[in-house]
């Protein structure tokens, strides 16, 4: 029950935010913070269970509630080790873009605060949902409250940049729809059971490698929409640009890494010949995106579209070591989801606190401001350190891991794409030059941090260091739960048929034999 508590409370203090804003904007942020603290209690106590020697590779919790059995529809919720990570990496992005809304926000609070909460238990949905229906639905749920904090608390151009990310989201949404409708019918039509359940699918032994590839690629047009894959991040630089600084660290931070885990635990055990084949396509789009991300962001003269290119660098990395699909790789994917949710976090932030103080983004208008905050500006170079990978910091652990793990399988891309760490340390290097060296600053006057920033970003560079310094302790919850997938998409290696009488793994609750009328 705890993993339905996780979306209850949101839901609960979404309403109350709402609600309260009739007496008080603070009672809407306060209520808000007291939703996320229940929430980051349960995910600690899933981790606590994991840590005090509970088996990572089973689940650590599961729940079922039937919910259209006529069709095999169930809310079929499950965390392990992997997905528990990333609900610490949701809730504790979510207090980090509630408290960096504290000042910035200013009219209809209430509502802005109902939909911060519901983009987050969207998230939190899709990371523990094991009923590809219901994936879909928090799939598709987390964008509608995301659109309204960008059209209605975003910058100048966030009517355009709104519309963009919905509908380049939801047309993905609707490739993903398709293929997990194509994936229900034939696996129903092999075996006779008609089930949304994850652990049935597993079992689909699609005939045509035809079917298969499409089927997949409907999946990786979602996917590679949300995270985003070069060609398909159009909608990225316009939304994190014109989001307010909230919209812009959950959108970064968390929301696209729903995509990260869309690929390991969906796209690649149910179809893992398909997939095999698309490998060299799949490191070449990885590698084209890590190059372009790079150049482009050294080419931005507005901060929050440099980070917006930045980020695709990074995630290039995501893909690469998603498709190598090797120990070291997945492990190496596992740390870059944790360490790019903190540092593009980070640096939106430190981009809304400099936008509050100058009520500008143009890095041409910054110069020279460390002496006029010598705090922000070590926090400054610390992310961008961060950024470009720096030993001991998280990032270098995961892309290191990545590669390593990539070079098995592909060594010219691999080393294609590594050389784009070279670029990341001349952009991240840059950015700081830019903003807290160079020319004479033209204010002669600038608020430093106050406490409640200093602590943000505190709690930030933290994590940070904790995932550089000993990574073995993310690790070692993931590594199970991460094998366990692994060792499913082996297994559909070596399937040689379908079988209509037993599924490792599933229930009779979830096999559903259709009417002939119904199938019609």
């Amino acid at each position: 029950m705890i993993l339905l508590w996780l979306l209850i409370i949101l839901i609960i203090g979404a309403c109350l935010s709402w609600l309260f804003s009739r007496w008080s904007d603070n009672l809407c942020r306060q209520t808000a913070l007291a939703a996320l603290a229940v929430d980051w209690f349960l995910v600690l106590l899933l981790w606590v269970l994991e840590a005090g020697g509970y088996p990572a590779a089973r689940p650590l919790m599961e729940w079922r509630g039937e919910w259209i059995p006529q069709v095999g529809i169930s809310f079929h919720l499950m965390a392990d080790g992997f997905s528990v990570l990333l609900l610490v990496l949701a809730v504790l992005v979510g207090f980090i873009a509630v408290a960096a809304s504290w000042s910035e926000v200013k009219q209809r609070v209430g509502f802005f605060h109902f939909n911060l909460l519901l983009t987050i238990a969207g998230i939190i949905g899709v990371f523990i949902s094991l009923d590809l229906f219901l994936f879909y639905f928090f799939w598709e749920l987390m964008l509608v409250p995301m659109y309204f904090l960008i059209f209605i608390w975003g910058k100048e151009k966030r009517t355009r940049a709104g519309l963009i990310f919905f509908l380049y989201t939801q047309a993905g949404g609707l490739f993903m729809l398709i293929a997990i409708l194509g994936l229900y019918f034939a696996h129903g039509q092999s075996t006779g059971f008609y089930s949304f359940d994850y652990r049935e699918l597993l079992n689909a032994n699609i005939q045509s490698p035809v079917l298969a590839f499409w089927l997949m690629f409907g999946f990786f047009i979602a996917f590679a929409v949300k995270l985003p894959v070069v060609p398909a991040h159009g909608w990225l630089p316009d939304a994190y640009t014109e989001a307010p600084t909230a919209g812009s660290i959950i959108l970064s931070g968390v929301m696209v890494k729903t995509a990260a885990y869309g690929f390991l635990r969906f796209l690649i055990p149910l179809f893992p010949t398909a997939t095999a084949r698309f490998t060299t396509a799949a490191f070449l789009l990885a590698a084209v995106g890590i190059l372009y991300g790079a150049a482009l962001a050294f080419a931005q003269k507005d901060m929050k579209r440099y980070i917006a290119y930045s980020s695709i660098n990074h995630v290039g990395f995501i893909l690469l070591g998603a498709f190598a699909w090797n120990q070291l790789a997945l492990q190496g994917v596992m740390i870059i989801i944790l360490a790019h949710g903190l540092g593009i976090s980070g640096l939106f932030l430190l981009a809304g606190s400099l936008e509050e103080r100058l009520q500008t983004r143009d890095l041409d208008s910054m110069g020279g401001f460390w002496n006029l905050a010598p705090r922000m500006g070590g926090i400054g170079l610390f992310f961008a350190l961060a950024a470009l990978s720096l030993p001991g910091l998280a990032n270098f652990v995961g892309e290191f891991l990545v590669l390593l793990g990539a070079y098995q399988v592909n060594p010219t891309l691999t080393i294609i794409a590594a050389s784009g760490l070279v670029f990341s340390a001349t952009y991240s290097l840059w950015l700081v030059q830019h903003i807290f060296f160079g020319s004479e600053p033209t204010m002669r006057d600038m608020p430093e941090l106050g406490l409640r920033e200093t602590l943000i970003f505190g709690a930030l560079m933290a994590g940070i260091v904790w995932l550089g310094i000993y990574p073995q302790s993310f690790l070692r919850t993931a590594a199970p739960a991460l094998e366990t997938i692994r060792s499913e998409r082996g297994r559909k290696f070596e399937q040689a048929a379908p079988s209509a009488t037993a599924s490792p793994g599933g229930t009779d609750t979830a096999r559903v034999i259709l009417p002939p009328e119904v199938v019609k």
